[in-house]
């Protein structure tokens, strides 16, 4: 097991430079710094005095090396707007992402997961058909036209929830309702079909005909066997949710990774830009392994 860990280790750092050289360079085709962060008759001395105080003078390689030998000494730059560390702008949205992420996957997963077995333990019954129309409507419609749907009903004509902001639980409530709807199709569809499978195996007739009671036949027998395929879908869903959710906390303010990404890159802050993504992608890294280690819990002939 070390040695596996050891080896995803090694290809995710492997990844993780590939990724910061790419985007290190494309960042910087978004333009000049000086030109948002200095007035329009801005003589060319301030702004070889700006370019100069942010290390933007030298050639892009150079400026490249500054960084990879920052970065090995834990140094990440420091924001152009702020005037902070980027690492720690960064953690800080991303605390917030990672909090909303908890939440929502915990729920979808709770939810996906029951659901979804109840709705393979009669195929064809009412109880499936109801539950695969939603999941299917569910995992199909678009996260900006439900979130705009949830602000014009909920916020606009009930004036029931806030529509931006982090202050009680009702901020919350949109923001992770629009999140939940996406997810929940996609993995009870999963989970369904997984179940579907299992159910219909040879242990499970076995342990009918000794009539073992359908709760255990279900959440014992039935979905051990079905999780493989579920938690592939439930890491991906996560990691998309860590990765920032941009649309969903663009459209409600919400101060996550996403929203701070796209407010770097349009105010070409690159420090920020490099430290979000190396946090996101860490993230995205450790969560495809706690998958991998899932798998070898749940079956013993992964581990060999």
């Amino acid at each position: 097991m070390k040695r596996f860990i050891g080896k995803r280790a090694m290809a995710s750092a492997i990844s993780l430079v590939g990724l910061i050289v790419l985007v290190f360079f494309l960042s910087r085709l978004t333009g000049d710094p000086t030109d948002l962060y200095l007035p329009i008759d801005a003589t060319q001395e301030m702004r070889d005095k700006f370019r100069e105080l942010h290390g933007l003078n030298d050639p892009l390689i150079v400026q490249f090396g500054r960084y990879v030998w920052d970065l090995l000494h834990f140094d990440f730059g420091e924001s152009i707007r702020q005037a902070r560390p980027a690492m720690e702008v960064v953690l800080e949205g991303f605390r917030w992402t990672l909090t909303l992420a908890v939440i929502t996957m915990t729920l979808v997963t709770v939810a996906a997961i029951v659901i979804g077995s109840l709705a393979a333990f009669k195929v064809g019954g009412v109880f499936d058909r109801i539950t695969s129309f939603f999941s299917l409507i569910g995992a199909s419609a678009p996260d900006f036209w439900i979130a705009i749907v949830g602000i014009v009903i909920f916020a606009v004509q009930l004036r029931w929830l806030p529509t931006s902001g982090t202050g009680t639980i009702w901020h919350w409530i949109l923001p992770i309702s629009v999140l939940f709807i996406r997810p929940f199709g996609l993995i009870l569809q999963v989970v369904r079909g997984s179940m579907i499978t299992a159910l219909s195996s040879a242990y499970v007739k076995t342990a009918k005909a000794k009539g073992v009671p359908p709760r255990p036949i279900i959440f014992v027998h039935g979905l051990r066997n079905a999780m493989l395929p579920v938690i592939t879908v439930i890491g991906d869903q996560a990691a998309g949710i860590l990765n920032g959710a941009v649309v969903v906390e663009t459209i409600f303010g919400f101060p996550g990774i996403g929203k701070l990404m796209i407010d770097a890159i349009l105010q070409r802050d690159f420090a920020v830009i490099l430290a979000a993504i190396m946090v996101s992608a860490v993230a995205i890294f450790i969560m495809n392994l706690l998958i991998d280690l899932a798998y070898a819990m749940l079956d013993p002939r992964i581990r060999y």
